[in-house]
This record gives structure tokens, C-alpha cells and sequence, in this order.
């Protein structure tokens, strides 16, 4: 692929993913406000963005087998972990940002614990077998992941375990 061709591809990727996350947000906003049919517009024009994302990854041939792609999620999150917040850490503490520190503080944590499943993860895929995982519960507030029964309370921001959701 040549290379105008692959920059724009990766920026259109950007922007869809941006859109996807940011439409499917706008629905949780809708939806507690009340209008269904708006949340689900959101909802139906977010699959849609990810349907366009899906097709530039493929073109830039993003997406690959079950063990390229997990080793892609841990080299993704060991840089988020050991890289990228640090620094945007220290930003936000450098501009006095303390609610840009507590999100970055969430993410940060919850990605050390994404990085070892994908390990944990990969290593099953390469024995020929799937993850024996069992129960996975996200906090909705910091997203912390956490395997097996859902905690009494978060360990990272202390929201209830009955908030946390199933997966």
C-alpha cells in the first residue's frame, strides 16, 4: 500500500473508532435522559462507524489471527502502561488537571490487569486451547476488570461490586 493511501486509511480508522465510542456515550446520555429512540439512532450510527473502522483495519490488514492479535492488545496495553499515561500523568499534574489524573490513574490501573489476561490469553491459544477465564466484571466508573465472582467494592475507585458489569 502506498504510503498517502495508508496514512489516510489509519486517520479514517481513528476517526471512525473516535465516533463509535463517542455515539455509543451520547446513547448511555440519551438513554438515562429518557429518550429510547434517540439512544438507539446512537446505537444503530455507532455500529455503523465500527462497521467502516472493521473495513480500514482490514485494509490495512490490522486484523490478523487469535495470537498476532492478542500480542497486538499486549504490546497496546504495555505502552499505554509503561509509556502513554505516565507521560499524560505528569501532564495533567504539571497543569494541576486533577480530574484528568483520576481518569488517567483508572485507565492506568486497569490496563496492567488487560495486558496480563491478553498474556494469559495467548499463552492458551498457543497450547491450542481457549482461556479458561470464567466470569469477567468491569467497574462502570473506572473500569477496572476483574475475573471470577464480582468484588464486594472496587479496589480502585470503590464503587459497589453490584454496579460492576457482567461479562
Amino acid at each position: 500500500m502506498r504510503k498517502m493511501t495508508e496514512k489516510s486509511l489509519n486517520e479514517a480508522f481513528a476517526g471512525e473508532s473516535m465516533a463509535h465510542m463517542k455515539y455509543l456515550i451520547f446513547s448511555e446520555v440519551a438513554e438515562k435522559e429518557g429518550y429510547s429512540n434517540v439512544a438507539r439512532l446512537f446505537k444503530a450510527i455507532a455500529y455503523s462507524e465500527f462497521v467502516h473502522a472493521k473495513n480500514h483495519a482490514r485494509n490495512l490488514a490490522m486484523i490478523k489471527e487469535t495470537t498476532d492479535n492478542l500480542q497486538s492488545a499486549i504490546d497496546g496495553e504495555t505502552f499505554e502502561v509503561e509509556e502513554m499515561y505516565p507521560a499524560y500523568d505528569a501532564i495533567a499534574e504539571l497543569q494541576d488537571e486533577k480530574n484528568a489524573q483520576t481518569g488517567i490513574k483508572y485507565a492506568l490501573e486497569a490496563e496492567k490487569i488487560h495486558a496480563g489476561l491478553y498474556q494469559e490469553a495467548k499463552q492458551a491459544v498457543q497450547s491450542g486451547k481457549d482461556i479458561d477465564i470464567g466470569e469477567i466484571y468491569i467497574c462502570p466508573i473506572c473500569g477496572y476488570t476483574h475475573v471470577g465472582d464480582a468484588p464486594d467494592r472496587c479496589p480502585i475507585c470503590g464503587a459497589s461490586g453490584r454496579e460492576f458489569k457482567k461479562f
